[in-house]
């Protein structure tokens, strides 16, 4: 039967097309891992990860063990990195479906090296990745203290460093000093790392951010000091969005500026109108009757609201797209519904399509739009987009 019309579209070309234009960047300095973690942002796993696989991609990234099964099932000849590391009991679902887990504690390589001597792996057979808390402060190995979980990764460890990663939590910074301050602990990791006798093939460091501004060549330069081949992990700029940089680039790097004009957004979120009502001056919208009208009014019921994941602190801020123009958000939005002024677009009627992001016309909300309009990210206003909401690709 038909369902409720609140529904995401998904390009999967548009996002093939992103992820082939990422990797053009990055070659031939670095290859690239692709982040589909989050559902793939919010997008839909199941519609993403085989898309990118498409495209050329030949390592996704996803948070959970149980993320990284549901993305082997997709897609069974891919490498899948488990950035989140792993958890008591779930070595043996990572040697089941050859997951390739981040690791940075002793007991996580021992929960692995069991399970991997359970089925009977011989030394060195699964990879794993080592991170290093370069100043982060989250998850990662102080690089100060490598020495005991280095110790656990001997010649007979069914275990074998793969790669090395590190998360740069400033990227998006124009000046770029945070990250170089990253990049000089991770070098002197790296020594420490030679010294115990362990090499890795890949370094694995830089989001979209750092891939966009051109710091994906020093990131190469310090691999290759190390004998290693550099990594790097959009997620943003994979569904469509260059990242804004603090403070802006006053001459932005030619990778930045082909970006903005290239990357195409991946996902359109729309609805419909559900009934129009006139309602006379003095009529109150909405829960705690936060708008009153001024004055005669048409008010369109839109099928969407915040347990779809439009945020609530949009009410009375916001405008969503119906007939190609905008129509304001007036009164709070609601668990499931919507009101929005359409006095000033008088053809509306039920079950016209609305926008509430992507593009109708010569209008276009975008996801940095609903971010300011909520005092979020990007990130946030894509992946808070509820289950309920059917992804569809088109």
């Amino acid at each position: 039967m038909p369902t409720r019309p609140c529904r995401v579209e998904v390009r999967t070309q548009s996002l093939e097309e992103n992820y082939r234009f990422l990797a053009g960047l990055a070659a031939p300095h670095a290859e690239l891992l692709a982040i589909v973690k989050a559902d793939a942002y919010g997008h839909s796993l199941a519609l993403c990860a085989p898309a990118v696989v498409r495209a050329g991609a030949g390592w996704l990234g996803v948070t959970s063990v149980e993320e990284g099964v549901r993305a082997r099932a997709l897609c069974p000849a891919t490498r899948i990195l488990v950035i989140g590391g792993v958890f008591a009991g779930q070595g043996a679902a990572v040697v089941e479906h050859r997951l390739t887990p981040v690791v940075w504690e002793a007991w996580q390589i021992d929960e692995l090296a069991a399970a991997a001597r359970a089925a009977q792996m011989g030394p060195q057979s699964l990879p794993i990745h080592l991170e290093i808390d370069t100043g982060m402060s989250r998850q990662g190995s102080d690089p100060d203290q490598l020495e005991p979980v280095l110790a656990h990764l001997t010649p007979s460890s069914p275990l074998r460093l793969e790669g090395v990663m590190t998360h740069l939590f400033a990227a998006d910074e124009a000046g770029g000093s945070v990250t170089g301050e990253q990049l000089a602990r991770l070098d002197e990791a790296l020594g420490r790392i030679s010294g115990a006798g362990l090499f890795g093939e890949w370094l694995n460091v830089g989001n979209s951010a750092a891939l966009l501004s051109g710091k994906g060549e020093a990131i190469a330069e310090l691999a290759a000091r190390h004998g290693m081949r550099a990594m790097l992990r959009p997620g943003l700029a994979l569904y469509g969005l260059a990242p804004q940089f603090d403070p802006d680039y006053q001459s932005p790097p030619a990778s930045l500026i082909a970006a903005r004009a290239v990357l195409k957004p991946v996902l359109s979120w729309k609805s419909q109108v559900v009934t129009v009502r006139t309602v006379a001056a003095g009529t109150a919208v909405g829960y705690n009757g936060t708008f009153v009208a001024t004055e005669p009014m048409r008010l369109a019921l839109v099928a969407a609201g915040y347990a779809d994941g439009l945020d609530r602190r949009l009410g009375n801020r916001f405008s969503l797209l119906v007939r190609g123009q905008r129509a304001p958000v007036v009164g709070r939005i609601s668990m499931d519904q919507t009101v929005i002024d359409v006095t000033e677009i008088p053809a509306v009627q039920h079950g016209d399509e609305v926008v509430i992001l992507g593009t109708q016309g010569a209008e276009t909300i975008t996801a940095f739009d609903h971010a300011a309009g909520a005092g979020t990210i990007p990130w946030e206003v894509f992946t808070r987009i509820g289950p309920r909401v059917q992804r569809t690709a088109v």
